[in-house]
């Protein structure tokens, strides 16, 4: 694989994980620049790691993890997302000082995990080309850590300009993320 097309993938790789990033930094109080590198770095760790897995799924199995992955993403980022819309609705005008700092590492991982699905199973097509797996994951973890820490930041804005909405437009980011994905897959199966 050459350099641009890698570039490319862990591009593609992590707009979905940016787009939840910005609900993510919506959600805080004031995220600080060390809250989003850190965010990012929980991302951009899991996105290194499922490609890697993925590529090993693909070396025994890739049929099964072709038919499943894209089921998992959707579950995951539509609860998540209308666990966030929910938390959106039942606060009141007064709590945007209640909003939490920092996420719980669980949630970031989580959320992490179900937009890397689909890296996931790019490693598992990568397990069929010709590629260094280790360099393409390096390069999409880079990538996500890059652009979730800018998603954070960036939904620090829009957080303050939507006020306690910005919660229920992360939670619907995450949904049409998690139906895109299906949708891709489902298409593309047909």
């Amino acid at each position: 694989m050459n350099p641009i097309s890698l570039l490319f993938l862990a591009l593609a790789m992590s707009t979905d994980a940016f787009a939840a990033a910005l609900g993510k930094g919506a959600s805080l109080h004031k995220p600080r620049f060390l809250e989003a590198l850190r965010t990012g770095l929980i991302f951009g760790a899991i996105e290194t790691i499922t490609p890697v897995i993925g590529w090993g799924i693909g070396q025994v199995a890739a049929r099964f993890a072709e038919s499943w992955d894209h089921w998992i993403a959707f579950t995951l980022l539509l609860v998540l997302g209308l666990h966030m819309i929910y938390n959106g609705i039942k606060h009141d005008d007064d709590e945007e000082q209640e909003k939490p700092g920092q996420h719980s590492f669980w949630i970031l991982a989580v959320t992490a995990f179900a937009t890397s699905i689909d890296a996931l199973a790019v490693g598992v097509g990568l397990a069929f080309v010709d590629v260094n797996i280790v360099v393409a994951a390096l390069a999409i973890g880079l990538a996500t850590t890059v652009m979730v820490t800018i998603g954070v930041m960036l939904g620090r804005v829009l957080g303050t300009m939507v006020g306690k909405r910005a919660e229920i437009i992360g939670g619907i980011v995450l949904i049409v993320v998690g139906a895109t994905i299906l949708y891709e897959h489902l298409s593309a199966a047909a």
